[in-house]
């Protein structure tokens, strides 16, 4: 997560502590995401890896096979509760930046060359994508993969209608994203894939009502609570089923 805000550091330090319980309702979608990313990325033993909005490292486990104490991922999050669950694993290292600030070489990497780049779902925080995207590329080897992970502007989620009109003015295009790609010389290719959900409505709106999302920080209390009563009218059912559509974003330096 790369925050330039105070609403959203203050979102995610709120988080920390249950971030991962998040997934939990999920967690096929975990395992299907990790091998996702690293069917991508390719990673192979002794290659430099930045994750770029690391978090707690839930899905740190793409890289699980490559990655070593002698040479360890660099685990990046502006939010130092974020960092601060992360698993107690000498194969990690955290550093506490925004992607803006890595981009920008203003804090030190343990590699200055990076074989594989990943952002997911990290990418709606940053302020000015292009300059972000041609510092990273800058930074990457030859041969080296930047994969962005990101859900597109249009949700199909069981929100409240405001959320999702919010969601969809804040959110970048992915086709803007492999232009940035494009722009700072890497080759790029897109996919979108599809994650069948089924949750508990319930547990899905204790979900929203916990700010899960950062855009439902940007919505006061009484909004929040009149969100979900909406929710609540629109579904009556026991459970709901939708269908979570990600654009996978990779681009490869020649």
């Amino acid at each position: 997560m790369a925050f330039e805000t105070f609403e959203t550091e203050d979102h995610y330090a709120r988080l920390a502590d249950s971030y991962d319980a998040n997934w939990a309702h999920t967690a096929e979608y975990v395992s299907r995401m990790s091998e996702l990313i690293a069917d991508r990325v390719r990673i192979q033993a002794g290659e430099r890896v930045a994750d770029v909005g690391a978090g707690t490292g839930l899905f740190l486990r793409a890289f699980d096979d490559a990655i070593t104490a002698e040479n360890p991922i660099a685990c990046i999050d502006p939010s130092r509760p974020m960092l601060d669950q992360l698993p107690d694993d000498a194969r990690l290292t955290p550093v506490q930046a925004t992607a803006e600030q890595v981009a920008a070489r203003e804090v030190r990497l343990p590699d200055d060359e990076l074989d594989v780049i990943l952002m997911k779902e990290v990418i709606h925080h940053v302020s000015d994508i292009d300059t972000m995207v041609k510092g990273l590329a800058a930074q990457m080897a030859h041969g080296g993969r930047f994969l962005v992970v990101t859900l597109p502007p249009q949700l199909d989620y069981p929100l409240f209608e405001a959320a999702l009109q919010r969601f969809g003015e804040r959110q970048p295009e992915p086709d803007g994203i492999a232009g940035a790609m494009r722009a700072a010389g890497l080759e790029v290719e897109q996919a979108l894939e599809e994650f069948p959900v089924r949750v508990s409505r319930d547990h899905y709106i204790e979900l929203v009502g916990r700010r899960w999302m950062s855009v439902l920080s940007t919505f006061t209390d009484e909004e929040l609570a009149d969100g979900l009563d909406e929710m609540r009218r629109r579904h009556p059912q026991e459970h709901l089923e939708f269908a979570d559509r990600f654009a996978f974003i990779l681009g490869v330096k020649p």
